[in-house]
């Protein structure tokens, strides 16, 4: 018996041109893909591959054959063509040069013409028939027509069927391949966040190869949009890893804090960081006569008029990422802002330091997130109405904390940035851990979209590179 039909891919992903390649950039965000990811990855692949070549017109195949007490016989194969694919094993395998796809015991149902002809010292024959035939192990067994009287004749062909199976359905996976390298040869070096920021996707390093899984290092910073990266940032860590305690779970990805800083600087430098606040739960602090206990001055000055409080970041807020645990530090001033006949009028400057705790959670393929106040510090920055008693201020700090300024920020940070996931996949069951300087996300994944409709309209938002496609028998 012939030995079985045997495909095997070898996909060496490496980063395919220097427009994505930086290898002087340093790397805040990492991605792993584990064996079951892999896995993952490759049962799609499989499947794609089979659904697009099916059905599948083989050449035609003709043969002599010298058959005792009847002579030569020409033989013809014609209108063969595979309706059924099934893989009945295949496994993926990272090594030192690439990740290895093998796909064997493959079997598959066809129909056929086929036709023969010889001649005797009588009369010449020639026979025609169709019929269906099934491919196990390239193990021929016909099913239609007369096949019962020339099963042998078709056994000739098993190797040149068998050949045309392999040639054909390697020849339609290798063109698969090569398209998609093609098309991720042209991905951008950014993922939109919203109008004004992106995420900095270009690879750093070429990928990092396991017994088990396969890495990926990019920049990950947020970016302006159609501006530079902000650079000021350095990772302590050479390289960036993904420890997932759940060694069953797909993928890992991995951000370092300076990602989340980068966010910060960028809003920053962009002046979004500012509003005004003309309305709050309790309307009365924003009248003059709300404060005329606790700052009298204020309210003898200015009695029963509107104010507006004028906040604005002072720099941009920090982020410290440690085990368990998010604080950040927001510098604020708040000025005081009277209006008075169609004028505002600051009147007093206030700076805080607010520390506050954050927690991060999935939403999609999102990363958001929350924080909520732990304490805060307070000084005058200046004063037009004298000296005012800060303590007597505090309680009322305290309130607009918490009832202003963090909703404020928790709708922002709600909506989260993208993670590095291919679009169409999504994640499941995700964990977030909290470690030294960096948020790992682990997760399941699954998909909606025909894989072959998402390579070829939604390919450049694909962040994973191949390059070098070789496929062998």
């Amino acid at each position: 018996m012939a030995p079985a039909v045997l495909f095997i891919l070898i996909a060496t992903f490496l980063v395919p041109t220097h427009s994505h390649l930086e290898p002087t950039d340093q790397a805040f965000t990492s991605v792993v893909l584990s064996q079951q990811g892999l896995d993952f990855l490759k049962d799609l692949l499989i499947d794609n591959a089979i659904s697009s070549i099916i059905p599948l017109q083989l050449p035609n195949i003709e043969k002599s054959l010298k058959i005792p007490f009847v002579g030569t016989v020409y033989m013809v194969l014609s209108n063969s063509t595979i309706y059924e694919i099934d893989v009945s094993e295949s496994f993926v395998k990272p090594g030192d040069t690439g990740i290895v796809i093998i796909a064997s015991g493959a079997t598959c149902n066809l129909s056929m013409k086929w036709y023969y002809s010889y001649s005797t010292w009588l009369v010449p024959v020639q026979i025609s028939d169709t019929g269906s035939a099934s491919v196990q192990d390239i193990s021929i067994k016909l099913d239609g027509g007369a096949s019962w009287l020339y099963q042998g004749m078709v056994d000739a062909f098993e190797e040149k069927i068998g050949s045309a199976v392999e040639k054909a359905i390697t020849k339609k996976l290798k063109e698969g391949i090569l398209k998609l390298d093609s098309l991720i040869q042209g991905l951008p070096k950014e993922i939109p966040v919203d109008d004004n920021a992106s995420l900095n996707v270009t690879f750093v390093n070429d990928p990092l190869l396991s017994d088990s899984s396969i890495g990926f290092e990019i920049n990950g910073l947020f970016t302006e949009r159609k501006r530079d990266v902000f650079a000021n940032y350095r990772n302590e860590n050479s390289q960036p890893s993904v420890f997932c305690p759940n060694s069953s779970q797909m993928i890992g990805i991995s951000l370092d804090e300076a990602v989340f800083n980068s966010a910060s600087a960028l809003y920053y430098n962009a002046a979004f960081m500012q509003w005004i606040v003309d309305k709050v739960p309790d309307q009365s602090l924003l009248n003059t006569g709300g404060w005329r206990f606790i700052i009298p001055q204020l309210y003898k000055k200015y009695p029963n008029d509107d104010m507006n409080l004028n906040i604005t970041l002072s720099s941009p807020p920090v982020i410290k990422i440690a085990e368990n645990d998010i604080d950040a530090a927001v510098n604020v001033d708040l000025v005081i802002d009277v209006l008075e006949a169609g004028e505002v009028t600051p009147v007093a400057c206030i700076s805080l330091v607010i520390r506050a705790s954050g927690s991060v959670k999935i939403t999609g393929n999102n990363l958001a997130g929350s924080m909520k106040l732990n304490d805060f510090t307070m000084s005058l920055k200046w004063s037009n109405i004298g000296n005012l008693r800060l303590y007597l201020i505090q309680p009322v700090m305290w309130t607009l904390i918490q009832t202003v300024f963090l909703p404020y920020a928790n709708s922002h940070l709600a909506k989260g940035f993208p993670l590095p996931i291919i679009h169409g996949f999504t994640l499941q069951n995700a964990e977030i851990i909290c470690s030294e300087s960096r948020i790992m996300v682990c997760s399941d994944v699954s998909y909606t979209h025909n894989l072959s409709q998402l390579l070829i309209n939604e390919v450049k938002k694909y962040i994973f590179q191949l390059r070098d496609v070789r496929t062998c028998l």
